[in-house]
């Protein structure tokens, strides 16, 4: 799991808007990429999103 305060500071790297943690994904709330969360780390990489 992501922690709270880490998730307050991290932005989608393609957009800048803020994330928000959805199922097992963090989600940018502007443009709706879905990066992944490997080990408990967030891949904030656009190569490794989804739409």
């Amino acid at each position: 799991m992501v922690d709270q305060e880490l998730l307050k500071i991290l932005a989608c790297p393609s957009c800048q808007a803020d994330v928000e943690l959805k199922g097992e994904k963090i989600v940018c709330t502007k443009c709706g990429l879905k990066y992944p969360i490997r080990n408990g780390i967030p891949v904030m990489l656009i190569d490794e999103a989804e739409r």
